[in-house]
């Protein structure tokens, strides 16, 4: 018998892993889950449950119990009967949860990344003495590589090195923490995924985060048409399920315990941005969505027409500029995630998809989502 305990279900990651970890008819799983009361809890996991397309007799339903809690509190918000019983019968752990705000103070960024990690450990210790956890999984990013140049490998990261925002300098201190605690022989494995997207064959999304809110803004038609002009830029993107499938495969073995695995695109299936554009713009015109003619510009003059730009845009829009700053700041960085070792880990297990396979999918999934509302 399986017994999981998962951080982040409401996440990308989470809210397709979970369905396949249910797979295995003998586990059951413990989601932790920020809510202010019981009914905000069960509201919470009915729109998971909607999510995961689980009706109303679905026996899946009866193997999975929420838990009000915050990653970055003692005993994970729990009260100590709770904890304890956990402690007891808890098998594996999954760590996926993270505030994924690029720019908190520092000290914010280090409660949710580092402290979370300490409790992670912490319960995980507690699990060891019990002698019944098997495995932990710990999800990190790519973005621990921060301003590094050239590829950033599979392997802990020794080089010194400057971070785009504290999101990446948190993590990178929270992995160091976790370092430690693998050389001591925690049976644990980190996962270092790029930027998620929606599912590889359905193209859903549990939320559209920045790489939608990118798509709307190089396609143009929120900003009259203007676009940066990204030059040999690329993007590494991978499909949220790829990563699940990953976390849930890497869970069942110790063969993964103390590696690093990149769940991304990696250095030959980066997409060009210019590339990206282009299949965004044909993918709204294929809907008879008027375009307006594409004004690429450079990047220093894209930030000074925004504030222009703003006065006739959406609030909406207006909000989703906000992350405009922090890609313009990645465009800066020649940088690529190495990912060899994570492929021929997993090769025997499932084919790694490669951009071209899933990106029109994930495009049309949003764009015909977005345009129906």
């Amino acid at each position: 018998m399986k017994h999981y305990f998962v951080t982040g279900a409401t996440g990308a990651i989470g809210a397709a892993l979970i369905p396949l970890l249910l797979e295995d008819q003998d586990s059951s799983i413990d989601l932790l889950i920020r809510a202010e009361n019981e009914n905000h809890l069960q509201e919470r996991l009915n729109k998971l449950f909607v999510f995961w397309e689980f009706d109303f007799e679905d026996e899946r339903k009866k193997r999975v119990n929420g838990i009000i809690g915050d990653i970055s509190q003692a005993l994970f918000g729990m009260n100590s009967i709770e904890y304890d019983r956990l402690s007891k019968k808890c098998t594996h752990i999954i760590h996926s949860a993270g505030n994924v705000r690029m720019n908190l103070p520092l000290e914010e960024a280090r409660r949710c990344s580092v402290d979370s990690a300490k409790n992670v450990v912490e319960l995980a210790g507690i699990c060891l003495k019990n002698k019944n956890l098997e495995k932990i999984e710990f999800v990190s990013t790519v973005g621990v590589g921060g301003r590094m140049p050239g590829i950033v490998p599979e392997t802990w990261i020794d080089t010194e090195r400057e971070f785009h925002n504290t999101y990446e300098q948190a993590k990178a201190e929270a992995e160091d923490f976790i370092r430690k605690q693998v050389e001591k022989g925690m049976p644990i494995t980190v996962h270092r995924p790029s930027m998620v997207v929606g599912d590889s064959i359905t193209g859903k999304i549990i939320h559209y985060q920045i790489f939608y809110h990118l798509c709307e803004f190089l396609s143009g038609r929120r900003t009259l048409g203007f676009t940066p002009a990204t030059g040999t830029a690329r993007l590494d993107i991978i499909p949220s399920d790829y990563v699940a499938k990953v976390i849930a495969w890497s869970s069942k073995t110790q063969e993964t315990s103390g590696l690093i695995l990149h769940e991304c695109s990696g250095p030959d299936n980066a997409i060009l941005i210019s590339d990206l554009r282009k299949k965004i713009r044909k993918i709204i015109k294929a809907y008879r969505y008027r375009l307006a003619p594409c004004f690429l510009i450079p990047v220093w003059l894209f930030k000074t027409v925004l504030p222009a730009i703003s006065l006739f845009v959406s609030a909406d829009t207006k909000r989703a500029m906000k992350a405009l700053p922090v890609f313009f700041d990645y465009l800066s960085t020649t940088q690529c995630f190495d990912n060899k070792l994570t492929i021929e880990i997993t090769k025997k297990v499932f084919r790694f998809s490669n951009t071209d396979q899933f990106l029109e999918r994930v495009l049309v999934h949003y764009f015909d989502k977005v345009d129906s509302e």
